[in-house]
C-alpha cells in the first residue's frame, strides 16, 4: 500500500511538473509570436496549458505601444481561449480549432508628432500590401483558426497632436463570430477593423481603414452569415411558437396560462437550438 503511494505520489509530481514547463514554454511562444507578428511587446498576467485537454486559458494580455507614446497599452484582453491540435503543431502548422478574444479596451492613439500607433502594427502594414505573415526564418507563418469569436467592449481615441489632448471614448461592444481565417495579419486587421467600425476614430485619425476592410471581406462575410443563420433560425423557432400559441386547440385560456406556456415553449425552443448554435457558440471548455 505504501508503494501504490508513494507511485501515486511520483505520478502527481511528474504531472504537475510537466504541466508548469509546458505552460512556460508555450506562454514564451505565445508572446513571441504574437511580437513577431504585431512588432510589438506583449505580455501575459496568468496562462494555464490543459495537462489532458488541448486548451489554453490566457489572462491579462496586454499589447503595449511603440516607444514615443504616452499611453503603454494598447490593447487590453483580460481573457484569451484556445483550443488548438497538438498533432498539427508538432507538425509545423499552427492549427487552432476555436479561439475565444474578449477585448476590454482598444486605444488609437496620435501622438504629439502625429504618428499613430497604429502604423506601427507590422501586420497592419503587411496586410495593405497584400503581405503575408513570415516566421523568424522568413517563410510564411502557417496558421488555421476554424472558429474564432471576438468580443470588443470600447475603442478610444486620444490625440495629443493638438495644443489640447483630445479623448473619445465609443462603447461598441462587439461580439462576433468568424470561421477559416488561414493569416495571422488577417487576424490582427479583423481586430482592427472591427475595433474601428461604427466609431468616427478612422476618419478623427485620418486612418485608411478601407483597404483593411477590403482585405479581410471573407472573413466580415462568414461574421455576417453565421449571423443571418442564427437570426433565421430565431426567427423560425417564434414562428411556431406563435402558431402554437395561436391555434385553436391551445389549452390557454387566461394571461397567467399563456405565460407559462411561453415560457415552456421558449425553455424547449432554446433546447431544440443548442446543436444548431453549437457551430457558432462557443464550446465546452
Amino acid at each position: 500500500m505504501k508503494m501504490q503511494m508513494k507511485v501515486a505520489i511520483i505520478v502527481i509530481a511528474a504531472l504537475v511538473a510537466v504541466s508548469v514547463v509546458k505552460d512556460v514554454a508555450i506562454k514564451i511562444a505565445v508572446e513571441k509570436g504574437a511580437e513577431m507578428i504585431t512588432g510589438l511587446r506583449l505580455t501575459t498576467s496568468g496562462f494555464n496549458v490543459g495537462i489532458l485537454k488541448s486548451i489554453v486559458n490566457i489572462k491579462g494580455l496586454k499589447l503595449y505601444n511603440p516607444k514615443g507614446f504616452t499611453d503603454p497599452v494598447m490593447v487590453d484582453m483580460p481573457e484569451i481561449y484556445v483550443d488548438y491540435d497538438l498533432p498539427a503543431i508538432l507538425s509545423g502548422t499552427t492549427h487552432l480549432k476555436e479561439v475565444r478574444l474578449n477585448l476590454a479596451e482598444f486605444l488609437v492613439v496620435k501622438n504629439k508628432d502625429g504618428r499613430l500607433n497604429l502604423d506601427s502594427l507590422k501586420a497592419v502594414a503587411a496586410q495593405k500590401q497584400g503581405k503575408t505573415a513570415q516566421d523568424a526564418s522568413g517563410k510564411p507563418m502557417k496558421i488555421k483558426i476554424d472558429l474564432l469569436k471576438l468580443k470588443i467592449g470600447k475603442a478610444v481615441y486620444k490625440d495629443y497632436s493638438g495644443a489640447t489632448p483630445s479623448v473619445k471614448e465609443f462603447n461598441i461592444n462587439i461580439d462576433d463570430t468568424y470561421t477559416n481565417i488561414d493569416n495571422p495579419n488577417t487576424l490582427v486587421s479583423l481586430i482592427v477593423v472591427k475595433a474601428l467600425s461604427g466609431t468616427m476614430i478612422a476618419n478623427l485619425a485620418n486612418f485608411d481603414v478601407g483597404s483593411l476592410s477590403s482585405s479581410v471581406s471573407g472573413s466580415l462575410a462568414s461574421a455576417q452569415k453565421a449571423a443571418a443563420l442564427a437570426q433565421s433560425a430565431m426567427t423560425t423557432a417564434l414562428a411556431g411558437t406563435t402558431a402554437t400559441l395561436g391555434g385553436a386547440a391551445s389549452p390557454v385560456s387566461t394571461a397567467e396560462g399563456a405565460a407559462s406556456e411561453v415560457t415552456n415553449t421558449a425553455k424547449k425552443t432554446v433546447e431544440s437550438l443548442g446543436g444548431m448554435f453549437k457551430g457558432l457558440g462557443s464550446s465546452k471548455e
